[in-house]
């Protein structure tokens, strides 16, 4: 309705408003009140976008981090008598978004039901001989298809990464394969213990003793 307003606008200088308000079917005084309340149009879309400045700057002073909260309390902190709701229209108008940050999740889970494993390192995080304390863990990764779960176990004495595995998952299967990798890589000794937190995964939902060839390593 509006592109029908402005060209009647346009071409009143060369044909009468009368005839072209017959033309395209409206009302002359429809026309008539389009046009009083442009001028106010006009004004309110050139302090729009004085605001989208305003705020472009402020976002990018940011590293591009703020939201609408934080805009906000920019805007008002420099005296800008803005609401909130007029601030995200011109955000989302101007596709100008804030870094959310993600839930964490959450990888340690004991499980109730299995009887708890000795803390056979006692807090030594230290090892002069290769392939005789582990340390592991599993972190996770956002990506495109989903999370990327990665499990590492590292020797306390060489302080290297000698296990890892990547999976959809993090079921136990996931530690155990990071675990072989690390029992061929590095040697693992008889009696080598290897220590992670109380998880469920890391505790491998099994017994806190797991064979490996040549090793019998032990969970805390």
């Amino acid at each position: 309705m509006s592109a029908l307003y402005r060209f009647i606008h346009a071409e009143k200088a060369n044909q009468p408003v009368t005839l072209l308000c017959r033309a395209v079917k409206i009302a002359r005084s429809s026309y008539y009140s389009w046009r009083e309340g442009e001028a106010s149009r006009q004004a309110r879309r050139a302090a729009d976008e004085a605001l989208a400045h305003e705020i472009a700057v402020l976002h990018i002073a940011s590293r591009k981090t703020y939201g609408v909260p934080r805009i906000h309390a920019e805007l008002q902190h420099l005296g800008r008598r803005v609401n909130r709701k007029r601030v995200d229209r011109i955000m989302r108008q101007a596709d100008i978004q804030g870094v959310t940050r993600r839930k964490r999740r959450s990888l340690t889970r004991a499980d109730k039901k299995a009887r708890p494993a000795p803390d056979l390192i006692g807090r030594d995080f230290h090892a002069e001989t290769p392939g005789t304390k582990l340390v592991g863990d599993i972190t996770y990764l956002p990506t495109a298809e989903g999370w990327l779960y990665l499990a590492c176990w590292l020797d306390l004495a060489t302080r290297e990464i000698v296990g890892y595995a990547m999976a959809g998952h993090h079921r136990a299967s996931l530690v155990t394969d990071a675990l072989k990798m690390a029992h061929g890589r590095a040697g693992l000794r008889p009696g080598c213990v290897i220590h992670s937190d109380r998880g469920s995964e890391l505790g491998l939902n099994r017994s806190s003793q797991h064979r490996l060839p040549g090793a019998i390593v032990g969970v805390c």
